[in-house]
Formats: structure tokens, sequence, C-alpha cells
């Protein structure tokens, strides 16, 4: 992975919220852990089911990521579908995502894994988690962008 580590002020503390709940010191609703990844529900669901995958290691957002991350990216969409099938979750009604800068709240990749789609409200469905749009892109999207870059 292209991250580091936690972004830390100076007096020590970790700035980034995701950073401060992989390190537990912020509250979460933690679903899935692992050595890499944190799986935990947002605190503002568009829809039954919104969950957010996190690196551990801060990485700053799917803009910024180098052709090598490729296998970060299919890594958390491979939990994403574990824990949406753990949960009982429509696989074939669900949208994973990122938000492309400047369009994300908090500057630490994370994934948006939402089930079911058709719960959404207009604006979540049709703006803010919109499938290749200017301000969210799917996996798979990210995936090729990643493909055609240049070797790090």
């Amino acid at each position: 992975m292209t991250g580091g580590p936690p972004v830390i002020d100076n007096a020590g503390t970790a700035t980034c919220l995701f950073c401060r709940i992989v390190a537990g010191t912020a509250p979460a609703d933690v679903l899935y852990r692992d050595d890499l990844f944190l799986v935990i529900r947002d605190i503002k669901p568009a829809t039954t089911h919104h969950y957010l995958v996190l690196p551990r290691e801060h990485m700053a957002d799917a803009k910024h990521l180098a052709r090598e991350d490729a296998v970060v990216i299919k890594r958390m969409e491979e939990i994403a579908t574990a824990v949406l099938k753990a949960q009982g979750a429509d696989l074939a009604d669900s949208r994973m995502g990122f938000h492309w800068p400047p369009f994300q709240s908090i500057k630490h990749l994370h994934m948006h894994v939402l089930s079911p789609v058709e719960d959404m409200g207009y604006f979540n469905k049709k703006v803010a988690f919109r499938p290749d749009s200017w301000a969210f892109v799917t996996s798979e999207w990210l995936v090729s962008q990643l493909a055609g870059k240049q070797q790090s």
C-alpha cells in the first residue's frame, strides 16, 4: 500500500478521524477488522446497509493512489461483499465506491458500501452516490484507471 502513518498534530494526537477510529481512540460501530482493514457503519447512513471500508494505514484518497494500490481496492471490495452477505443485504441491489476529491468529507481513503440502493433518497441515489460521476466512482472504474497509470 502507498499509505503512511496516521496524520499527527503537535500534541501527538491523530488529526484524521478515521486514523483515530483505527487506533481505537474514537468510537465507531465496527463490523469487521483484520490486520489491514476495518469496516464500520456510516454515522449518516444513506440506506439500511451503509458501511465504510477503511485501510488501517492512512491513505489520502482515491485520486492519489498508485498503480500498485489496485490490489488494495480489490481487497476492499472483497471485504465489503463479505460484510454485506454477513449482514443479510441484497448484493444485487448494492453499490460500492469512493467519493472523488474534493467531494469527500474525510481525507482518509474509504469505500462506501450501500444496500439496498432502491431505498436511497433521490439526492443520494442520483447525485452523492451516482456511479462514475464527478463526485463518486465505482471500484471497477478506479481499478481500471489505476491500471493505466505508470508504475511508481
